[in-house]
């Protein structure tokens, strides 16, 4: 958003809690919308993308021994893009550098005063020294732990939260992915994922318990396990490497509303969790940016108030079908502790609809390449 801010002629300053080395090295999600890709070469930002990221144009979905593939370019002639979260990051910061941004990393916000007046004031520390600073508006951009959500008012505030009994043990290896599309296998011994990070570097996923301890999970066992829940007949099986990085996500749906309080407003993680089944962290935390920065643009070019009077029920409307198809992706392909049979046949049935039918494959595509920004 300080990016696009600029673009426009409007200041603004970052205050990022981190240091600058971990904000750009931070390994995070990998899949871009295709909105999201138009968005980053409309604002300059496409150069290494275009250079770097990987087209796909299709989703492999295996179960019951098969391959089903959706593909969403021949659906609906749209696509999405693997370019990680953290090139992203590095592209922007890049940009902000160059311009000479205001951004102070290493800045934690304590709290933030005046949020129902004309000038909010931010507290916060840096270099071992208290500080604060004025504003005319606040974006609340500092994940689901910050302090921004908390400014609001509890009484003001309605919470939905989902919490799944299930994690990801998500690992990085050193190997070439065995096809070039992403592959999901939805298997009665759990869910499980073949992502690309490279044309070397593959990122896979299994099912596991919330709280499992990675250590516990051997090499051996992990591609044991990547074979049984992949491979199929007639498609080449997962490519084993060195294993380089591995770590178990917890995985939750959680809302807040509203996404805005006098003058500040909330975007990504700081409103909003997704199950990371349909890929939709970042590229909504970017849906809400694009939203509020237009908003911003809005005021100080023409004085108009009443994009950023909406923008909480804007970027809602949007989310609440997100969440409604990241939720649901993750019910229809993960195992649920003491499910029974007739829940698991249900789970097939949706596969197979979602999969086997011209209706199931286009709501697919539509919502996982990206549902409109209504900026």
């Amino acid at each position: 958003m300080s990016h696009m801010l600029h673009l426009a002629g409007i200041e603004s300053v970052v205050l990022e809690r981190a240091g600058r080395e971990h904000v750009r090295t931070r390994l995070r999600a990998g899949v871009l919308e295709q909105g999201v890709v138009e968005m980053l070469r409309e604002l300059g930002l496409g150069e290494r993308l275009d250079q770097l990221a990987l087209k796909q144009s299709a989703l492999d979905f295996r179960f019951d021994g098969a391959s089903r593939r959706i593909d969403f370019e021949a659906e609906i002639g749209r696509n999405v893009w693997v370019y990680p979260q953290h090139e992203v990051v590095t592209d922007l910061m890049n940009a902000r550098q160059k311009a000479g941004a205001a951004i102070f990393y290493e800045a934690p916000v304590q709290r933030i005063d005046g949020l129902e007046g004309e000038r909010p004031v931010l507290h916060f520390e840096h270099q071992g020294e208290s500080c604060r600073l004025e504003c005319d508006y606040v974006a609340g951009c500092d994940g689901f732990r910050g302090v921004s959500r908390s400014a609001i008012p509890a009484d003001k505030l309605k919470v939905f939260d989902r919490i799944y009994p299930f994690g990801w043990l998500g690992i990085l290896a050193e190997a070439p992915a065995a096809t070039n599309e992403i592959v999901w296998g939805c298997h009665d011994g759990g869910f499980a994922m073949q992502s690309i990070r490279s044309p070397s570097v593959t990122r896979l996923y299994l099912q596991c318990a919330p709280d499992e301890n990675p250590d516990h999970w051997s090499d051996d066992r992990i591609w044991s396990e990547l074979h049984k829940r992949l491979d199929v007949e007639g498609m080449p099986p997962v490519n084993e490497g060195r294993v380089t990085q591995k770590g178990v996500t917890a995985m939750r749906s959680f809302l807040a509303e509203p996404m805005q309080w006098g003058r500040l407003f909330l975007a990504g993680d700081a409103a909003h969790i997704v199950p990371p089944t349909g890929a939709k962290g970042l590229n909504s935390a970017l849906a809400d940016i694009k939203v509020l920065a237009r908003a911003l643009v809005a005021h100080y070019r023409e004085g108009a108030d009443a994009h950023l009077a909406r923008y909480s029920d804007t970027c809602l409307r949007r989310m609440w079908l997100v969440q409604r198809f990241s939720a649901g992706l993750c019910t229809m392909t993960h195992q649920f502790p003491g499910q029974n049979p007739f829940v698991q046949r249900l789970q097939r049935t949706d596969l197979d609809y979602m999969t086997g039918t011209r209706a199931g494959r286009l709501q697919f595509s539509e919502n996982f390449t990206g549902l409109p920004v209504e900026a």
